[in-house]
Order: structure tokens, then C-alpha cells, then sequence
């Protein structure tokens, strides 16, 4: 146990040096590489270690051993800003992608010990956003940086460890519960145009103007918790409901002039329920709902808000809450080879009136189709594969929004983004 959760902390330093992108919203469509080929559906549905990272009570209905996997994620995004507020007088468009490809590795493992107890770790990316206008975004008579063509980002990464108990109360039922152990790393540089300006007078936009961008790395921790029941309801039918807790994490001190609340971005609270069905001896279908509650975090701050940024509660990105579908199909197609196919849906989270702040994180992709394979390299080992692709989503900005740091309105930019990630897993079963 020692030696494994040795492996699942390196890999989690590991993953700390990778921004960790998402899709539904901020949140990746599933965790673990079979439930990411399967539209991301876990909740009902253990197939190995890393379904605890769903729904911690999986625990109790999966084989003891450990779950390895590395995903290439490659988001492309681009902002538009639109006619007559670009300084040209037409519209412009700026690419997002100085940083094109992401590496996020994942790791699980689990072990049965006396009295219907089991145990496990997991630790995995949970979400994060990037962009990287590295020739500048189009603000009003300049750009975000201040000056045309300063280059603009943001580097978002939120990783979680979590320790993992689950209970079996009987052969149909268990319960479990996870202590999320959180670490977020963010960096915010080219925001120049929302600080002061000695030509103009302006004092900026920001409660603590030292304190809001080009001011390098800073991290956030936190705790909370995931619960989580699983049940047998037939031979046929499974079924789960987890429920993590929202995380309060420190402040991003380097950032307090940024985010609400001196600083604030705390984890928001999810809750997913989901079935598993065995249709045949070689097929199971899987379907999960997930609700993201980003409205009770710092994110669903409208950036409307009359405040400066960092303020207590000050303006965010205006994020809304989401629900999130997610459909999988899995097809045993001999002793040595499974076929997995998924669909994922969850209306974006950011409203017309929001396109400005949110060229920062445009995390508006809706659909996703998803495929995968499990092949078999011994009896108690296998390889695991997932790909997955979020088809374009392009969001109109409302110009009618009100203006926003005095020079172009909350809704002046269109968004666009779609992704491809493909991921590789080694799993093993003691």
C-alpha cells in the first residue's frame, strides 16, 4: 500500500506540472481513461480503480489492483472582437493557442482488507483552463495587455489526491467517501488594460492593482469531500449517486487584485447519479447526470458587478450552473478485446453577456463523441485507450451588455473552441 501510494503521489507531482484543461466547462467529461471512452458515465458504473474517482463507494465492487494513464489534450480557441470595438473598426480575431498540446496523467489504486472494508487512492487532474494570446487580445484602443499585442494568458491547474474508504453493508450495497486533497497553480499575465494608467489618470479596475497580473506562479490549497453510494438493484442493474463538497481554498495571494474575495477560487460543489445496465453477456450501457454548481463559487460572479476586481464579492466570470449528460456503451467483442463508444452533453456555462472576461477561460464546448478500447495483455492485465473529440462551439457576445472597464461591453467578443484529447492507460488487477 506504502508503495503505491508512493506511485500515486508522484504522479500527482507530475500532473502539477501540466495544466490540467477540461470540457464541461471547466470539468473534465469523465475520469479514468473506460469512463472517458464511455462519455465520461462512472457513477453507476465500477470498472476499475479509477471509477473511486467518481464515486468513492465503486471501491467496494472493483478488482484489488492499480490503474496508470497519460492523455494528450489539445484545445483550440480563438476570440473575436467584434466591429466597432476594435481599434481597426473591424472585427479581430486573436488565437488562444501559444500553448497547443497538454500532457494530464491519472493514476488509481485499491486494496480489499477485512470486514467488508476497501481501500484506495486516487489522483487525477479535476479541471483547469488555458489560454495563450501570445500576440495579444483586442481591447478598446489597445489590448488587454495595455499596449497593442502584448501578449495575454492564464494558467489554471486544480488537481486533486484523495484518499479512498468504502464500505460493503451487504453483497448489493456499499458506501464510501473520499477526503479531497486539493492544489491548485495559477498564473494571470497581459491584463494591463483593467490596471492603472498614468497617461489617462485612470486608477484600473482593481481593488489591489500590484496584485493583478505578471506576478508569476501561485498556488492554493484545500480539503473537502466526496460521498458516494453504489448498489446492485439486479443482476442486470447497477446503480450510483456521489456527491462532492464544494472546497474553500486559500486565497492566490498573488492575485487578490484578480479574483473576488482578495483572491478567492474555490472548487465548486457536484453531484452525480447514474445506472449501469448489462443489455447482453457482452454489452452494458452506462449513462451518468451531473449538476455543477459554479454559481456558488467565485466563478459565477457576474463580471456586471459594480465592484473592483478582487473585491469581496467582487466581479468573476459569470459563470452559470451546469448539467451534464453523459451516455456510454461498452461491447465485449472476445475474451481479449471490449469496444467503448460515448456521447457527452452539457449546455455551456457562459451567457452572452459574459464574452468579454471569459476570453480569458472560454470553456464553451458543448458536445462530445468519444471511443476507446480495452485489450487484454495478460489475464490480470490490459490496455485502456480513449479519444475524444468536442465539436465546435462558437458564442455570440451580446453587445447590448453593459460596458465593462469603461471601453468595450461584457458581451464585445465572440468565442470559439473544440478539442481532441486521445489517452493510453495500464491497468492491472491483482
Amino acid at each position: 500500500m506504502f508503495r503505491k501510494t508512493i506511485l500515486a503521489s508522484s504522479v500527482l507531482l507530475a500532473i502539477a506540472a501540466q495544466p490540467a484543461l477540461a470540457t464541461n466547462g471547466m470539468a473534465p467529461t469523465g475520469l479514468g481513461q473506460t469512463h472517458k471512452a464511455m462519455g465520461g458515465a462512472a457513477a453507476g458504473y465500477a470498472a476499475n480503480t479509477m471509477s473511486m474517482a467518481t464515486n468513492p463507494a465503486s471501491a467496494s465492487f472493483v478488482e484489488d489492483g492499480y490503474d496508470v494513464a497519460l492523455e494528450v489534450f489539445k484545445p483550440n480557441r480563438t476570440a473575436t472582437l467584434k466591429a466597432p470595438f476594435s481599434p481597426t473598426g473591424s472585427a479581430q480575431v486573436a488565437d488562444g493557442n501559444g500553448d497547443e498540446m497538454f500532457l494530464i496523467p491519472e493514476a488509481g489504486y485499491k486494496r480489499d482488507m477485512k470486514g467488508g472494508l476497501s481501500v484506495g487512492i486516487t489522483a487525477y487532474g479535476n479541471g483547469g483552463m488555458n489560454t495563450a494570446y501570445d500576440n495579444g487580445v483586442p481591447f478598446g484602443p489597445g489590448s488587454f495587455g495595455g499596449l497593442p499585442g502584448t501578449p495575454t494568458g492564464i494558467d489554471l491547474k486544480q488537481l486533486f489526491i484523495a484518499p479512498t474508504a468504502s464500505y460493503r453493508i451487504n453483497d448489493n450495497v456499499a458506501v464510501g467517501a473520499s477526503a479531497n486533497l486539493v492544489y491548485q497553480r495559477f498564473e494571470a499575465d497581459g491584463l494591463g488594460a483593467f490596471g492603472p494608467n498614468p497617461q489617462t489618470g485612470s486608477p484600473g479596475f482593481s481593488s489591489d492593482p500590484t496584485s493583478l497580473f505578471d506576478n508569476g506562479g501561485d498556488s492554493s490549497t484545500g480539503v473537502g469531500a466526496t460521498v458516494g453510494i453504489h448498489g446492485k438493484v439486479t443482476d442486470k442493474l447497477s446503480a450510483g449517486l456521489a456527491y462532492r463538497s464544494k472546497v474553500s481554498m486559500s486565497k492566490f495571494e498573488k492575485y487578490k487584485g484578480l479574483f473576488p474575495d482578495e483572491g478567492g477560487f474555490d472548487v465548486p460543489a457536484a453531484t452525480t447519479v447514474g445506472i449501469a445496465y448489462k443489455a447482453t453477456p457482452q454489452t452494458t450501457i452506462a449513462a451518468d447526470v451531473e449538476q455543477i454548481e459554479y454559481s456558488k463559487a467565485q466563478m459565477g460572479n457576474s463580471s456586471h458587478i459594480l465592484l473592483p476586481f478582487g473585491s469581496p464579492g467582487g466581479p468573476g466570470f459569470g459563470w452559470d450552473d451546469q448539467t451534464v449528460y453523459k451516455l456510454g456503451v461498452k461491447h465485449q467483442m472476445n475474451d481479449g478485446l471490449a469496444l467503448m463508444a460515448g456521447y457527452n452533453y452539457g449546455k455551456n456555462p457562459i451567457s452572452a453577456d459574459e464574452t468579454t472576461v471569459n476570453v480569458l477561460a472560454p470553456g464553451i464546448t458543448e458536445k462530445h463523441v468519444s471511443l476507446g478500447f480495452e485489450k487484454n495483455l495478460t489475464p490480470k492485465s490490459k490496455l485502456v485507450g480513449s479519444y475524444i473529440h468536442a465539436f465546435k462551439k462558437t458564442l455570440e457576445g451580446d453587445l447590448n451588455a453593459p460596458v465593462l472597464g469603461g471601453q468595450v461591453p461584457a458581451g464585445a467578443y465572440d468565442l470559439e473552441m473544440d478539442q481532441d484529447a486521445i489517452g493510453l492507460g495500464y491497468s492491472v488487477e491483482f
